[in-house]
């Protein structure tokens, strides 16, 4: 069962003078992303198809996945009347689709698949921290951080597994690191820039680049080097590599570098 509810979340502290419009943007993107965790699920399940216990966990992961796109989205209405979920969902998921006919994972290895599911884990719990951090409107704040606890408990959950699977594959550290790397560049791929174009487009035809540059000048700007920095160390212990050391501050410099340059870049091209 999931840990909290729509009803749970008091929407009467809803203020709309604290609403930041490129947030506002960013989380109507976000929300799409999320609701889509039920096909996501389905993946798992036919990747995971002869492990009850594993499949059992991938359907309790998109429940939950899709709640924080219903709360996402609601919270979307609230700050603008004229946002439709429903329609906007429709347009991302006739645009954007995972391939479902698969027996394996596309990572090559079931330890693979699950090294990746633990990196999305650490990008989405990483982005939630950042954005309740970053936001002073009260019901986004709690809803934020409901999700980031959400996302946190999955990477565990998610580790646990890969424990267990990485004890039968024995994927080597480079192999690890292939997967990894392989995710962190796939957040670049259609899933945001087409979320973000099925959610705040205007009519005008779909452009990745375009979009994919609109979603970063708003969500770039909210990380702070705790959040990158926790982030790190994650993604480290995916790949079974210290978490603190030389290598994840000389990763952190970087990763902040990047934001900070890319934030900037972005904003003075807007």
């Amino acid at each position: 069962m999931p840990h909290w509810t729509l009803e749970s979340i008091d929407w009467d502290r809803f203020d709309p003078a604290a609403v930041n419009p490129d947030v506002l943007k960013a989380i109507k993107a976000s929300a799409m992303v999320e609701a889509n965790g039920e096909d996501y699920g389905e993946y798992l399940c036919k990747v995971f198809h002869d492990d009850p216990e594993f499949q059992a966990v991938a359907r309790e992961w998109a429940l939950e996945e899709l709640q924080h796109g219903q709360a996402l989205g609601r919270w979307a209405a609230l700050a603008d009347p004229s946002f439709d979920f429903d329609e906007s969902f429709k347009r991302f998921t006739d645009g954007y689709k995972i391939p479902l006919e698969v027996d394996k994972s596309v990572r090559g290895s079931r330890a693979g698949e699950l090294i990746a599911r633990c990196i999305v884990e650490t990008g989405t719990s990483t982005y939630y921290t950042a954005l309740a951090d970053a936001t002073d409107e009260p019901v986004l704040k709690a809803i934020c951080r409901n999700i980031a606890a959400d996302e946190f408990r999955h990477y565990k959950l998610f580790y646990s597994h890969l424990k267990r699977y990485q004890a039968r594959e024995q994927l080597g550290v480079w192999g690890r690191l292939r997967v990894v790397l392989g995710r962190v560049f796939e957040s670049h791929d259609d899933e945001l820039a087409y979320a973000f174009y099925a959610a705040n487009g205007n009519g005008e035809a779909y452009q990745r680049a375009q979009c994919s540059r609109a979603y970063a000048r708003c969500a770039y700007p909210l990380y702070q080097r705790t959040h990158v920095e926790r982030g790190i160390a994650m993604a480290l212990k995916a790949c079974g590599l210290a978490t603190n050391g030389r290598l994840s501050r000389f990763l952190s410099n970087a990763a902040c570098g990047f934001l900070r340059y890319h934030a900037k870049r972005l904003n003075a091209a807007s």
